[in-house]
């Protein structure tokens, strides 16, 4: 790999602080992490203890100068990111050709697959987990683009039932896009503004379950959602209600108390994770 003087300078300088921190000569060299975050985002996640935690397990994380091109930092083991626009995916490109054998986490090709909901729930409905353990789908969905001239329409076509959790087609990270809508009645559709996703409400209970896994390893959080709606009151509520921020983690819920049906269905979904992980 070929390397700048200042990168090799960084890279003796990361060793000698490994070395260090081990107490002996030759220890294992760390991992190198060098991520580029927004300010927010350092704030939150790169906390001490963190950061002291990695360095047990042998990681470093040296923070990637966004000023200074990326090929000219490093070496490094691993990229992590979080930033978006069209001159950054570029110098990840770049470096990702020249350097194959570093880890992009994760790479911008996989990140847009993600960041619209039109196709993020896709690998979920590929993967038919339904025919191995319960019933387990998505919520049948409809994507309204800025051509569509009438919403009401188009959502009268593909016949789906009210109400509708409308969502914005691209989660680009701002609160703006963190929000949801919840139409409960046809004249309402008027009122919602494309490009968007909507999607047939299913009651759940009020929780949502977030599930992390990475490895082998399986976190599951609970977070406040969206309340039943009731055949009674979706004859009396006319209108569209917005939701800001449904499931962050300021809406936690590890304490509430679960419908035993939801907490049925959690139980399943989380055997049946475990099971298909040890497969």
């Amino acid at each position: 790999m070929k390397l700048t003087d200042e990168a090799m300078r960084n890279k003796d300088s990361i060793g000698d602080q490994h070395e260090a921190d081990c107490g002996e000569a030759g220890a294992t060299p760390p991992i190198v992490v060098g991520y580029a975050l927004t300010p927010k985002k350092i704030t939150s996640f790169m906390q001490p203890k963190l950061e002291n935690l990695a360095r047990s397990k042998g990681i470093t994380f040296v923070a990637i100068d966004q000023n200074r091109p990326l090929s000219d930092q490093g070496p490094f083991d691993v990229v992590m990111h979080k930033l978006r626009g069209t001159e950054w995916y570029q110098a990840l490109e770049d470096f990702r050709q020249d350097h194959p054998e570093v880890t992009i986490l994760d790479p911008p090709e996989s990140i847009e697959h993600l960041r619209n909901r039109e196709s993020m729930l896709q690998d979920v409905d590929d993967m038919k987990l339904s025919d191995s353990c319960g019933v387990v789908g998505v919520p049948r969905q409809l994507v309204v683009t800025a051509d569509d001239s009438s919403v009401f329409d188009v959502v009268t076509k593909a016949g789906l039932n009210l109400p509708l959790v409308a969502k914005p087609l691209v989660a680009d990270g701002s609160q703006k896009f963190h929000e949801l809508s919840l139409a409960y009645d046809q004249n309402s559709l008027c009122e919602l503004e494309p490009p968007l996703v909507l999607q047939e409400f299913v009651n759940h209970g009020g929780i949502l379950f977030k599930v992390y896994v990475v490895g082998e390893a399986i976190k599951v959080v609970r977070r406040y959602s969206l309340p039943n709606v009731t055949k009674s009151e979706l004859s009396k509520i006319s209108g569209v209600f917005r939701f800001p921020r449904v499931s962050c983690a300021a809406a936690s819920a590890e304490d509430a108390d679960l419908d035993p049906e939801v907490a049925g269905e959690f139980y399943m979904v989380c055997t049946f994770l475990d099971s298909f992980l040890c497969q």
